[in-house]
């Protein structure tokens, strides 16, 4: 077995420009180092990913929250419409196309007074009065943040009698908006700071019981990336595993999200899983790299 062994690595050598044989031993051994340094942390392994996976965990659930969170303002400042009633022998079409060049005005139904007065008279006879009601226009925002400035602009329009909207409520919606994505942005920062601290501490460790193997390697002339790079690779490894196992609780919060959908009939957003999952995985191999990369230039000093 030993034979064919030395067979097949003697092939597989041919098979290599000499020119890249090097660089390949070169990656072999950064890897093994990789290895060797994460066995040399034993046990501690276990809490520094699981301490990474937690840390992800509350980022990843705020984070597809607030995708969720976000389709359901969208859909509920739908609703909002801005009733815009105009005066007397306002042409409502006119009317319609003037202010659909007002900023953030996504949508405008016509609802002539004759229209009105049908739908009145299949709830109550009315038919002995004259029509009072006046000609009304209901325009739908692009976002409930913006009414407030489309009712400011719309004043400012000759033909309106008057107009109306769910102010309270679209303010109530937008301060739980604005609410929710500071504290997404807070955790965020958290999670930055605790991945970089704890990768910090945990490299430092690495540092410490290989100092006089490292110092050696120094006489000897290796190159301060082929001693920095193991160690960077061991923290975004951690980073790695801390956002697989982040995926198991995750994927409670996605079934969770979905079935609110389901039962509100909210729209989902097909790719926001995706994006959480691909934010989680880049946020913790980069924090964690970086963590490491912190440690090296604090302690190493190459």
């Amino acid at each position: 077995m030993s034979d064919r062994k030395k067979i097949i690595k003697e092939t597989v050598k041919k098979h290599i420009p000499q020119r890249h044989l090097a660089s390949v031993r070169i990656m072999y051994r950064i890897a093994m180092e990789t290895f060797y340094g994460i066995k040399r942390t034993g046990l501690i392994n276990i809490a520094i990913i699981a301490a990474m996976a937690a840390i992800l965990t509350i980022f990843g659930a705020l984070f597809r929250t607030s995708f969720s969170l976000s389709s359901f303002v969208d859909k509920l400042g739908d609703a909002f419409e801005i009733s815009v009633y105009l005066k007397p022998n306002t042409d409502p079409v006119y009317m319609s196309t003037r202010l659909r060049e007002v900023q953030h005005v996504k949508k405008i139904t016509i609802v002539t007074k004759e229209q009105a007065w049908e739908e009145m008279n299949k709830d109550m006879d009315v038919s002995g009065m004259e029509n009072p009601l006046p000609d009304t226009l209901h325009i739908t925002v692009d976002d409930p943040a913006n009414i407030t400035s489309v009712c400011d602009e719309i004043k400012k329009v000759s033909g309106i009698e008057n107009m109306s909207y769910a102010q309270e409520i679209a303010k109530k919606l937008q301060t739980l908006t604005n609410v929710f994505n500071t504290v997404t942005l807070f955790v965020l920062i958290t999670v930055a700071m605790l991945t970089i601290i704890i990768i910090n501490a945990t490299i430092q460790l690495v540092i410490q019981s290989r100092k006089e193997e490292i110092e050696i390697m120094r006489l000897m002339g290796v190159s301060n990336w082929y001693i920095k790079i193991p160690l960077i690779l061991q923290g975004a490894v951690y980073g790695f595993l801390g956002a697989v196992i982040s995926l198991i609780p995750l994927n409670t919060v996605q079934k969770g999200l979905l079935k609110l959908h389901d039962f509100l009939t909210i729209p989902q957003s097909d790719f926001a899983m995706n994006i959480v999952v691909f934010c989680l995985f880049v946020m913790a191999i980069f924090f964690s790299a970086s963590g490491s990369l912190l440690s090296i230039k604090k302690h190493l000093r190459v």
